[in-house]
């Protein structure tokens, strides 16, 4: 499988290039030459687990690059942590993504990711510095991911003050081969540094660099695979093609959900959420794309003003509103709504969602009510609660329970640099 940039679909690059560049060098981003459709009977009829359903969505993707046996070994190295999906009421089901080491849907694409690099750093003995803009979860997952990893540097970049407190000691306290730095500034600047960067031909030409958020194919392939696992057991349990509503900051997560229905799983539509960051609900309104400022919420995670993998929707879709329309409806949630739906959900239910999964949750109501669907929806629950204890408990009358891999980076020595958003200081720690 060959991968072409969102402005250019000529020339096109081995999976090794996109992985290992992380954006086109013209500043777009990469997409497989063609969406394969895949043969799903088998996963229907059988007890498909993820690592089975993992190898079904991948491999077309990898066997150019690697056999059967090095992707199989990949993928068990990669997802070695499960993923429920629990019923919230009548037809409304949750896929719980966060029972990865950081506790966050990043963990599928930063674990997978970190084993396709290795895999290709060790056959040619190279060396790159991976840089990630985060807003939160990607940061701590790709800090896992990648620690310890040999022949691999990581620079994280976060926003000061806008990721929660449990997140930035997630960030922060890893050291060896993982540079986190405080940047004051939005996480939409914090991008721009990153996006700098790679335009950089002069940077480029001393250093290997390569990104690690949604922004690289590498992060976006592994992330179908939940969609893919998901909706066939939804068809087996509920024998209806179900509609998934993703929590949307970034969008790649909705972008790898596209790319799953495009390859002919069982999914019947998407709502995306998200939060007062409205830039592409808006878009649904007007037809027309228009980046915004950032703007800070509850959800931090998801504070996206211009996010970056719209452009890769926009190309599954050959630019065309009808099309996108046809298969996403989105819809922005305020944070006293997203308040009111934890609040809501824990009284009627004693589920505790985090401020990111309860914003898809109160889109879901919305939605549901206003379209009068009756198919089930599933709403993929991206972080533990536990991660934005702080939020919860300023608006919930309870102690989050904090899991003891959280709890134990309390006692861990917190390492970050401060920088402002001028691109030389970046510059410095690459």
């Amino acid at each position: 499988m060959k991968f072409y940039s969102t402005r250019n679909k000529e020339k096109l690059f081995s999976l090794k290039e996109a992985l290992m560049l992380g954006m086109a060098p013209d500043g777009g981003l990469f997409m497989p030459e063609q969406i394969p459709h895949i043969n799903i009977e088998h996963l229907l009829k059988g007890n498909a687990t993820i690592h089975e359903c993992a190898y079904a969505v991948l491999s077309p993707f990898l066997l150019e690059d690697f056999d059967a046996q090095q992707i199989s070994e990949m993928i068990s190295a990669a997802f070695n942590f499960e993923v429920p999906i629990i019923s919230l009421e009548k037809n409304l089901f949750l896929c719980e993504l966060f029972h990865g080491p950081t506790l966050a849907f990043k963990d599928f694409g930063a674990r997978m990711m970190a084993q396709l690099m290795s895999a290709f750093l060790k056959n040619d003995n190279g060396e790159i510095t991976i840089l990630v803009a985060t807003s939160g979860d990607t940061g701590s997952a790709v800090a896992s991911g990648f620690f310890n990893v040999p022949n691999i540097k990581v620079v994280i970049l976060y926003p000061a003050g806008k990721v929660s407190t449990l997140q930035e000691l997630q960030l922060t306290t890893y050291g060896g081969n993982i540079t986190a730095l405080k940047v004051e500034g939005t996480f939409d600047d914090c991008q721009a540094l990153v996006k700098q960067a790679f335009a950089d031909d002069e940077l480029r030409n001393r250093v290997r660099i390569s990104s690690a958020n949604s922004i690289n194919i590498g992060r976006l392939l592994p992330q179908m695979i939940y969609y893919a696992y998901t909706s066939i057991k939804m068809k087996k349990d509920t024998g209806s093609d179900c509609i998934m509503c993703v929590p949307s900051g970034n969008f790649g997560n909705l972008t790898a959900a596209l790319m799953v229905k495009q390859m002919g799983f069982p999914i019947k539509h998407f709502y995306a959420a998200t939060n007062a960051n409205d830039t592409v609900p808006d878009y649904f309104k007007t037809k027309n794309y228009t980046p915004k400022k950032s703007q800070p919420t509850i959800s931090n995670a998801m504070d996206v003003g211009n996010p970056s993998n719209f452009e890769r929707m926009l190309c599954l879709y050959d630019n065309n509103f009808e099309k996108i329309s046809t298969d996403i409806s989105a819809i922005a949630i305020s944070d006293d709504s997203t308040i009111d739906t934890m609040k809501d959900i824990f009284n009627e239910k004693k589920y505790l969602a985090d401020p990111h999964t309860a914003v898809a949750i109160a889109a879901t109501r919305i939605l549901n009510q206003a379209k009068n669907n009756l198919a089930p929806v599933v709403v993929m629950a991206t972080a533990h609660p536990a991660k934005f204890a702080d939020t919860i408990e300023q608006h919930l009358p309870l102690k989050v329970e904090i899991p003891d891999k959280l709890e134990s980076l309390r006692t861990k020595l917190s390492m970050s640099t401060d920088i402002d958003i001028q691109y030389q200081q970046l510059v410095k720690y690459i």
